[in-house]
């Protein structure tokens, strides 16, 4: 088995998820597809996880990819999350995970008092209702005139690749979105046109592309599919892959025999890379085995219970502390750091936050930087979306 540096293996990723102090580009879908799409939970994360990775990032560049262009969709997929991806990926992350939701997402609609029979009905009168136009949840519902659970009705219409989700209500930081008819929106793909082993396959190698190396239980995680499904697409692409040992992890790690040559020549940057992140940002999310860029002491200020993880700043792709934006009469970006850091390192950050703070709201903002924070794994759910804010 073959040994790499775990400093090579930073660079590399760091270079894939488009996180270098290389000169960064403005093309959207180019990113969107190298790092393996945008974690799109909450509404502003993509745009700040684009933020991070360009040169001249306006949010009307994803607007204009998403709604107009329609070039980009969003697709709830690994792991059962929502993702914005691009089309040509959509098919692929469809097909490999539409049993794993459409399960999930048919028991959650009986939760909510929706049976089969009642969703054959009133999924038909939906796609009349939306036939060449887009709506919100509340207009179909009012529209409907029924107490049934519609949100949990689109939910599944979107799993079954019926629906889409669209436009936001009112702007990029609104989660009311609008639904329309996947066929009407996006003509050009073809939901059917990959079977399951193939899609497993090629989400398995777009994985790799954008974060490997990587543990079989890290392509687990990210994909969300089960140990014998993972195996099967990696023994059908033994010829394009081999495995590794990395200094300081432990296990071996797969990656993509064309990686090797991303390797090598590669010197090590003299600059120090200062990256902050938004939560779930596609990186911090990308690995269930995360020592590679995260001491575990630190673990609980990073990640919740549920192993989501929130906003961070890292210096050459270790995580060493977690931002906060807090929206009041007088914008404020909070800093919380793990360790001491140096003042070229701490000069830079505080940049960046300014940077964060003005392209969120718009105008100029402060700087405090904490110094103790509550652990995420002893708060609430959604602590994550605000580590800072009692700080």
């Amino acid at each position: 088995m073959r040994g790499i540096s775990l400093d090579d293996v930073k660079r590399l990723v760091l270079r894939k998820q488009h996180l270098t102090d290389d000169p960064r580009i403005d093309d959207v879908i180019q990113i969107v597809r190298d790092i393996g799409g945008l974690h799109a939970t909450s509404s502003v994360g993509p745009y700040l996880s684009l933020f991070a990775r360009t040169r001249d990032f306006v949010k009307e560049s994803l607007d204009e990819e998403l709604y107009v262009k329609r070039s980009l969709g969003k697709i709830r997929c690994m792991r059962k999350t929502l993702y914005i991806l691009t089309n040509d990926m959509i098919p692929i992350a469809y097909a490999a995970t539409r049993k794993m939701n459409e399960e999930i997402t048919k028991r959650y609609a009986e939760f909510r008092g929706v049976s089969s029979e009642r969703y054959e009905e009133f999924s038909r009168s939906i796609l009349e209702i939306l036939k060449n136009r887009e709506m919100t949840a509340s207009e179909i519902k009012k529209t409907l005139r029924t107490q049934l659970d519609v949100s949990a009705i689109l939910y599944l219409m979107c799993d079954q690749g019926l629906l889409t989700r669209s436009r936001a209500e009112k702007g990029w930081k609104d989660k009311n979105l609008r639904y329309a008819i996947f066929t009407e929106y996006f003509p050009d793909v073809d939901l059917t046109k990959i079977d399951e082993s193939e899609a497993v396959t090629l989400l398995v190698l777009q994985y790799l592309s954008s974060f490997g190396p990587a543990t079989e239980k890290d392509i687990i995680w990210w994909t969300g599919l089960n140990r014998t499904i993972i195996r099967e697409a990696l023994n059908s692409i033994q010829k394009q892959i081999g495995t590794i040992e990395v200094s300081d992890l432990k296990g071996g790690f797969i990656l993509l025999n064309s990686d090797e040559n991303l390797m090598k020549g590669k010197e090590k940057s003299k600059k120090q890379v200062v990256n902050p992140l938004p939560g779930l940002d596609p990186y911090l999310m990308g690995y269930k085995e995360r020592e590679r860029y995260l001491d575990y002491k630190n673990y609980g200020m990073v990640f919740d219970r549920s192993g989501n993880a929130t906003s961070t700043i890292s210096l050459d792709s270790r995580v060493i502390g977690v931002w906060d934006f807090i929206e009041e009469e007088e914008p404020l970006v909070k800093l919380f750091f793990f360790e001491e850091v140096e003042e070229a390192a701490l000069t830079e950050m505080s940049s960046k936050a300014r940077n964060i703070g003005k392209f969120i709201v718009g105008r100029e903002v402060q700087i405090k930087e904490c110094d103790s924070m509550v652990p995420l794994t002893r708060r609430r759910a959604g602590g994550v979306m605000s580590p800072l804010k009692d700080s």
